[in-house]
């Protein structure tokens, strides 16, 4: 215990000493929100993976898909990295760095507004964030209040506050700069400790060819009749599978608090070491905890099931069953390892929504010719009203048991990044696209999730689950876009032209970058 409680102290002290270090780079706007739009490749990078990956992976989706689809489950892993992180910055990265300087936006509503001259899409975008970003950080908590209990037989209150608090000081004193130089040491424990922890829990089933053989031997009949289908490619159920690879791996694409990482790029240089590092972060991370977690039915003997067969607490209580036999110095890197995943997270959350609500919703509208140093202060105000909001709704989702940590996860990722994702990739890549389309997106993906979570039971069965009601989200709105973009009134050509015109400025680039043809 005395190991555990020195190890978080020290883990405690090293981020509000960052936090407090940082305060010079936060005086203004960009400084707060993009890091002055000059972080590195490495920063970016692990900021990007860190705010991607939190408790809600290593804890709820590794517990619950690992048990439902077994070794399968690492799938949603290969594909966080490939179609996530590769993919995501390949096609995103430095677009958006060029057109969000380009139009001056520093949050995604900004650049609603901008680039489609809407002030009113501006503000539905800043509300969606808003609301839609709370069960997201309701479910952080979740997630670390079980290893915490595991570990340390606390209450979950105080381990939600406690945690809040501290991440709520350093984001609050140093902003982005903060939280990427944090993301950074949080980023290098996750890499660490989930190949430690991988190591020990296989050790402790006679290592990996007897895990799988273990694995090959069990069977559910209420999952599948088929012998061996837990070690199988592609699991029991590959259609809800491919859902749960979907929502998790192309959601970052319309995310917030994921794109707005591409906004604070410092240079080309950075693009590219960014997308090789965040994509080898994403294999190890988020495939080590789908494949750890596809071995949680290894420990039936130990997680006492209801009449369904389901674990008795929900899926979020495999994991932890999984890990209590650790050592204790593991336990104490598994406990560090989630609260550098959440506290990663969290703080990409209040800091993105903060900004969101300062710079979209109260600027211009309710508090007229706010200077810099206003903007900052309700910036950090906000931050604090959002954490105490997501800590209440944490702990009384917790008390009532409502739903899974998946379950939340999905609801916020599939209406944030269903409304988002289509409008934001063709705005960066298609003058077509019209605002008419933008707000289809956005009332499509809200009014479908919001349905999904009041009248779940009226949707057809597949549609059921949030994590498949989100996908179907994403696909529908890269559909809708183009669409109705052909059937509705064009933009204004000029809007468009200086829109556009960003990427047609000639930059001089080193001669190992570009060969210099002749003219």
């Amino acid at each position: 215990m005395v190991l555990k409680i020195v190890m978080l102290v020290v883990f405690f002290g090293v981020m509000v000493g960052i936090g407090l270090y940082c305060r010079r780079n936060a005086t203004d706007v960009d400084g707060f929100v993009l890091g002055g739009r000059s972080v590195g490749p490495w920063l970016t990078a692990f900021a990007y993976g860190t705010s991607y990956f939190s408790a809600v992976v290593f804890v709820g989706y590794a517990g619950q898909f690992g048990w439902r689809y077994g070794i399968a489950a690492t799938w949603a892993g290969i594909g966080n990295a490939l179609l996530g992180s590769l993919l995501a910055w390949a096609v995103l990265g430095r677009r958006t760095r060029i057109q969000t300087q380009h139009l001056n936006s520093a949050t995604m509503p900004e650049y609603f507004g901008k680039r489609f001259d809407s002030h009113a899409l501006k503000i539905a975008a800043s509300v969606i964030i808003f609301i839609f970003l709370i069960p997201y950080t309701a479910s952080l908590y979740n997630g670390l209040s079980r290893l915490f209990g595991m570990a340390f037989h606390i209450d979950y209150s105080v381990c939600v506050i406690v945690m809040a608090i501290l991440t709520g000081v350093y984001v609050i004193a140093g902003g982005y700069m903060a939280t990427a130089i944090n993301d950074f040491i949080q980023g290098i424990i996750m890499i660490f400790g989930i190949i430690a922890v991988i190591a020990a829990v296989l050790k402790s089933q006679g290592g990996f060819l007897a895990a799988l053989d273990g694995l090959s031997q069990i069977s559910d009949p209420a999952v599948s009749n088929s012998p061996g289908v837990f070690n199988s490619f592609f699991g029991p159920d590959p259609v809800n599978l491919l859902g749960v690879v979907i929502l998790t791996s192309l959601g970052t694409w319309g995310l917030p608090q994921m794109v707005q990482k591409f906004y604070a790029i410092k240079s080309e240089g950075a693009v590219y070491k960014g997308t090789v590092i965040s994509t080898a972060f994403a294999f190890i991370v988020a495939g080590g905890c789908y494949f750890l977690g596809g071995f949680g039915r290894l420990f039936s003997n130990i997680i006492e099931l209801n009449e369904n067969g389901v674990p008795v607490g929900g899926y979020d209580a495999i994991v932890p069953a999984m890990l209590s036999g650790l050592p204790d110095i593991l336990i104490a890197v598994v406990v560090i390892l989630v609260l550098s995943a959440s506290m990663s997270t969290l703080s990409s959350l209040v800091l993105t929504s903060s900004s969101t609500l300062t710079l979209d919703f109260l600027k211009d509208n309710f508090i007229k010719n706010m200077d810099e140093k206003q903007q900052v202060k309700i910036m950090r105000g906000l931050i604090v009203v959002f954490i105490a909001i997501s800590v209440v709704l944490a702990v009384i989702q917790y008390k009532s048991n409502v739903t899974f940590i998946a379950q939340l996860m999905g609801v916020s990722w599939g209406a944030l990044a269903g409304a988002f994702l289509a409008p934001f990739l063709y705005g960066l890549y298609w003058r077509g696209t019209t605002k008419i389309a933008c707000w289809v997106s956005f009332i499509f993906s809200t009014a479908v999730m919001l349905a999904n979570i009041f009248v779940r039971s009226a949707f057809p069965a597949l549609l059921q689950s949030p994590i498949n009601a989100g996908a179907f989200c994403m696909i529908a709105g890269l559909i809708l876009v183009p669409v109705v973009s052909l059937f509705t009134p064009k933009p204004d050509k000029n809007l468009i032209n200086d829109a556009f015109s960003c990427y047609e400025e000639k930059v001089t680039v080193r001669q190992s970058q570009a060969l210099g043809d002749p003219e």
